[in-house]
């Protein structure tokens, strides 16, 4: 079976980065990976991307050495096994909440007797191998969303589940759970300890941790927090960025009404 190249790096104690594809395109998911990017991950919650588009752009990823991860709509099984089954190498789940969610969740990865996973890796095996279901198990990430004050409650029971990889913190909608505006590279106390307190409790179960970052200095920050993998913008947000350089470069400043991208973390 092909190597999960992430969790290599993740388990070597180097940090990793990981992209964020959110426009529904097989030519942007393929520039993406021309980088060197150790993960991409394909966004159908926020991003505009639905199942086909996600196939495509899973096999426009495939051509370049870097991890395919997707991030799914919800805690819905047939979603995640499908973008499993599509050749997805780890599944970002958003809003786990409670031991039982995180429960459900890894058990929708895993295949019998230790999950519910349904037999059918029809690309998957295309791109990790004909042995694929002998090793899926142990290759596949699991890495549940941390984004509620609920789920922060409920830290160690989540944590405690066999067979989760790791946590994604979701800063947006763990700064909006704790009362502030939503956003992703966060300043205020509360939610900074609260990202302490995750990142702390994860490491102490040997649990892999990452979170967004919007911008390059955030990033390092966090990655010097101790986070294992960071996603560092979007592509999305690189395209707004790009015109902005090149045309404050030439004198141009945004379009009146012009686009503003707003942060699918």
């Amino acid at each position: 079976m092909r190597e999960n190249k992430l969790r290599s790096v993740l388990a070597s104690g180097q940090p990793a980065l990981n992209g964020w594809l959110s426009i529904p395109s097989p030519v942007t998911a393929e520039i993406m990976a021309g980088f060197a990017w150790d993960s991409l991950t394909v966004d159908l919650q926020h991003g505009l991307i639905d199942y086909q588009a996600a196939v495509g752009m899973l096999q426009a990823i495939s051509t370049r050495d870097v991890t395919p991860l997707a991030r799914v709509p919800w805690l819905e099984p047939g979603i995640i096994m499908k973008m499993l089954d599509a050749g997805a190498y780890g599944i970002i789940c958003p809003m786990i909440n409670t031991r039982d969610d995180c429960a459900r969740f890894v058990g929708a990865c895993r295949y019998a007797p230790r999950g519910y996973r349904s037999f059918g890796p029809l690309r998957a095996s295309l791109y990790a191998g004909a042995d694929y279901h002998h090793h899926a198990d142990e290759t596949v990430l699991t890495l549940a969303m941390i984004e509620t004050a609920q789920a922060m409650d409920n830290l160690d029971a989540i944590l405690d589940v066999d067979g989760l990889d790791g946590i994604y913190v979701g800063p947006s909608d763990l700064a909006l759970s704790l009362g502030h505006d939503p956003q992703s590279d966060i300043g205020r106390d509360e939610v900074l300890e609260a990202i302490r307190h995750i990142l702390s409790g994860a490491h102490q179960r040997h649990c892999f941790t990452g979170i967004h970052a919007n911008a390059i200095g955030y990033a390092r920050r966090m990655l010097d927090l101790g986070f294992d993998f960071v996603t560092a913008m979007s592509d999305a947000r690189f395209l707004r960025s790009g015109a902005e350089e090149v045309l404050r470069a030439l004198g141009r400043g945004a379009a009146p009404g012009g686009p503003t991208v707003q942060s699918t973390y």
